[in-house]
This record gives structure tokens, sequence and C-alpha cells, in this order.
């Protein structure tokens, strides 16, 4: 009889831990953008930074990828939304007017350029040898 009694006991416990855990898990609301960033070559890039803003060129926000080149930017009100990458002096073209709806999830990938500036017009002057 005491082993029944202990046995409720703890299985009470652990439904109670549980009932207040997914009470206090936070609430995922609004919308989200993930994505990845790529280098030029194409592998993912980790620790790059994005910006994040709304096409009106409000509210800018900044994250970093992960280990894998991933992001998320998450509690996003609806929107359109205007995405940067940058790395090591590298910066993706702008990902602009990504429209989101409420709790909408929208993927992109952010391709980063070499970081060379390129001038159209006169070549280079060539060195005399």
């Amino acid at each position: 009889m005491r082993k029944r009694v202990i046995f409720g006991g703890m299985l009470a416990g652990v439904m109670l831990f549980t009932l207040v855990a997914f009470a206090q898990a936070p609430k995922k609301t609004g919308a989200t953008i993930t994505g990845t960033v790529l280098g030029s070559d194409g592998k993912p890039v980790a620790n790059a930074g994005v910006t994040c803003e709304t096409s009106s060129g409000l509210r800018p926000r900044a994250v970093h990828t992960d280990a894998k080149g991933k992001f998320f930017i998450t509690g996003l009100k609806q929107d359109s939304y205007d995405l940067r990458a940058a790395w090591n002096g590298a910066y993706s073209d702008w990902e602009r007017n990504i429209p989101l709806r409420s709790s909408q999830t929208k993927d992109v990938t952010l391709i980063l350029l070499n970081g060379n500036t390129v001038v159209v017009g006169k070549p280079a002057a060539q060195k005399k040898q």
C-alpha cells in the first residue's frame, strides 16, 4: 500500500511539473523570417550579420547566423520586410519587399558578394614595364 501512495505522489508531481512547464513556455506570436546566408562559393557562413527592417525603413533589427549559416527572426508584425547579410566586408544584395502575414513563416537565402567594388567605365591604368 505504501508503495502505491509513493508512486501516486511521484506520478502527480511529474504531471504537475509537466503542466507548469507547458504553461510557462513562451507562446509563438507574430510572423517569422528564417533563412541561410551563403558565401559566394555557395557554402554556409557562420556568424554573418543579417539586418531586417520594414520596407518603409522603420524598426531595424539585427541577428547573426548560427554555425550552419542559419538565421531566425521571430515576432514580426504583418508588413513587408527588407533583408541584407554582411560578413567580413562582403554584403548580399538587399532582398526587398518580403510580404508577411500574421503568423506566417518565410524562408530566404542571402548570398554574399565577394566584397570587391566594381567600377563601370574606364579600365584601371596599366603599369609600364
